[in-house]
């Protein structure tokens, strides 16, 4: 029997619960504003379809980005459904959209309903809203089946996509998806997309003039052959394959494919090489340098429009997630240690330049000889935040103390709820403005071009309302200490009229605030360890009283206009996640 706790004190509605319930009905109705604006009725964006990196169908799907999780908070029903229309109709208006000059996608940019063959820089991005579907929606048989078939990409079950290689414990190429893997050196042809009249018709996002600097802007996007640390985001595919009805046979394949990672970590001196041959060794296809490939440690090119040096060792932003998945499914201490490991194996290669400490951010041999560069004034702190949160251990904070968010938590900056809601409000406000004047006609659009004022802006909710990191872009899973359902509209998030702040995070404890908006009517919410049910609650300490619950879920009865701080007990990591909700465990 579920354990329920009563709230009956009194609590005028702080202002931060104002602003919290304000913003998830704003960015709501901003959601609807933009998807009438921007969609037809099947749910098509309105834009030239294109393939690449630099304006492709990631960058199409990204205009969802953060919808799936903004229902998953709470925002109304509508906003789930209107996600599923341009889901639907993204992978449709995709799948027909076809290249003429570049080969892997002359027969559709999506097969199968998942890219043909790209890299998890653009794949995790293209993703993220699907990831995280089933927070909210884990029982649609289209987001099951898709979720065993795309794992199945990768686990050798697919008579066309070969992509891994059982043996060594590695995905073939860089370039990889539902066709398989790229085994050649990639073109500026393959990243850019075919030919199109830019001047007068299109804004390209990274400020290229004509279709020749498109293609100029890959030129040296080469070495995609072999395993590439940027392939861990990948493991989100059987981890929400095995979260659905915990068939091990995903969770041994992430653990198995991470577990590789972390020993060619170890064995490449504690920094993660970004290349792994074929043959299973480090650097192989690079010339053996261990930090070769795209986007890998040595990844540096030439703009084209300036000439200028740009250095694009981006992977690390992927990567990361390879070992939250597995810390999910393990609770594995060594997960976080390991990408620690990395951090301070960059720094300890500071360098006192022009009187000043400066630190690396690359290696490689781009200026003649193999050595660190990209020096910056701060350390390098790439994971660092979700090392502090996975660990919970106070030596990790050093890295990520000047976040207002972990100085929120740690008592020292009261006002970053209410600074940080009003400035998502006015944000949105802003991004309502320019799209309100965006009158281009559509074959004047490129998908990207409406990115950035997409309504659905997470971050701070995230934090605030789970004590969560944000999910973005990067193709991660939603890592939160708490998650709330509706028990009596049987659905995930918080009720109408409640709000939640989650004030501090300990290693074994968690307190919240939880309020009842509604002066009139009571509410009852659901509160479950974890996004996905993978923390376990010990006690619940409300006004001085404990009460014990010994489960991954309790439920809290708000009478009207009342609300209490709860101080909760957590094992973390102590259960298997599942994406089911309370009611159905």
């Amino acid at each position: 029997m579920t354990t329920t706790v009563a709230i009956d004190t009194p609590m005028p509605p702080p202002h931060w619960a104002l602003l919290e319930r304000e913003l998830l009905r704003a960015q709501a109705e901003g959601c609807r504003a933009f998807f009438d604006h921007y969609f037809d009725q099947r749910g098509y964006l309105l834009c030239v379809p294109r393939w690449g990196g630099d304006d492709g169908p990631d960058d199409a799907a990204e205009n969802l980005l953060n919808w799936t999780i903004l229902h998953a908070l709470g925002a109304d029903d509508d906003i789930l459904d209107l996600y599923k229309l341009g889901w639907e109709g993204h992978l449709q208006q995709y799948t027909e959209a076809k290249t003429v000059e570049v080969p892997m996608a002359r027969d559709g940019m999506y097969f199968k309903e998942f890219p043909v063959m790209f890299d998890w820089f653009h794949n995790a991005e293209g993703f993220s809203a699907f990831f995280l579907q089933g927070l909210s929606d884990p029982d649609d048989s289209q987001f099951q089946r898709r979720c065993r078939r795309f794992a199945g990409f990768y686990m050798d079950e697919d008579p066309i996509a070969k992509n891994y290689d059982p043996e060594r414990k590695l995905i073939r190429s860089m370039f990889n998806g539902s066709r398989g893997p790229l085994l050649r050196k990639a073109t500026g042809l393959d990243w850019a997309g075919d030919p199109i009249e830019v001047e007068g018709r299109f804004r390209l996002g990274h400020g290229e003039r004509t279709y020749v600097e498109m293609v100029a802007h890959f030129k040296d996007y080469n070495d995609v052959v072999g395993d590439h640390p940027i392939n861990l985001a990948a493991t989100i595919l059987p981890l929400n394959a095995y979260m659905l009805a915990h068939e091990e046979k995903y969770r041994d394949w992430v653990i198995d494919y991470v577990d590789r990672w972390v020993e060619r970590t170890q064995e490449n001196g504690g920094i993660i090489p970004t290349n792994v041959g074929l043959d299973g060794v480090v650097g192989s296809e690079c010339g053996g340098r261990w930090y070769g490939g795209v986007y890998g440690w040595g990844f540096t090119v030439t703009v084209p429009q300036t000439g200028e040096l740009a250095h694009r060792t981006y992977f690390h932003t992927r990567a990361i997630h390879g070992f939250g998945n597995a810390t999910l499914l393990t609770g594995d201490r060594r997960y976080a240690d390991t990408w620690r490991g990395v951090i301070d194996f960059i720094n300890r290669n500071a360098r006192e330049i022009d009187g000043e400490t400066m630190y690396p951010n690359a290696f490689g041999d781009h200026f003649g000889e193999e050595d660190w560069y990209d020096f910056q004034p701060e350390p390098f702190t790439s994971g660092a935040i979700e090392v502090y949160y996975w660990s919970m251990d106070p030596a990790h904070r050093d890295l990520v103390a000047a976040d207002p968010w972990i100085q929120f938590l740690g008592g020292s900056n009261p006002d970053f709820p209410a600074t940080a809601l009003q400035a998502d409000l006015e944000r949105l406000r802003k991004n309502q403005e320019e799209m309100r004047a965006d009158t281009a006609s559509p074959d004047t659009r490129l998908s990207d071009d409406m990115n950035h004022i997409n309504p659905a802006v997470t971050e701070t909710l995230t934090q605030l309302m789970l004590g969560g990191l944000p999910t973005g872009r990067t193709g991660g899973p939603l890592h939160a200490r708490l998650r709330y359902f509706d028990p009596d509209r049987r659905r995930a998030g918080v009720p109408e009229d409640v709000a939640a702040l989650v004030e501090e995070l300990n290693a074994d404890s968690v307190t919240v605030v939880l309020v009842n908006t509604n002066q009139v009517a009571a509410r009852r919410v659901t509160v479950q360890g974890g996004a996905y049910a993978e923390h376990q609650f010990g006690t619940v300490e409300v006004d001085g009283q404990k009460v014990a619950v010994e489960a991954d879920a309790f439920e809290v009865n708000l009478a009207p206009g009342c609300g209490a701080r709860l101080v909760i007990e957590t094992d973390r990591y102590a259960n298997t996640p599942t994406l089911a909700f309370p009611w159905n465990r």
